[in-house]
């Protein structure tokens, strides 16, 4: 099944449910880094490759 792609973040969160979990469940320094690139991340998966990016650097 094609994954579901939205206009930006905010349209993902707003009708992805797991989406708005696993964003809120992120540390406050990623949501906001996230939230700077809002419009180039449209699936869950870019949500949660681009957060696992920013918490690599966390090792």
């Amino acid at each position: 099944m094609l994954e579901a792609k939205y206009k930006s973040m905010h349209a993902l969160l707003r009708q992805d449910p797991l989406a708005k979990k696993y964003f809120d469940s992120l540390p406050d320094y990623v949501r906001e880094q996230i939230s700077t690139r809002a419009d180039s991340v449209n699936s869950y998966s870019g949500l949660r490759d681009y957060a696992e990016n920013l918490l690599r650097g966390d090792d």
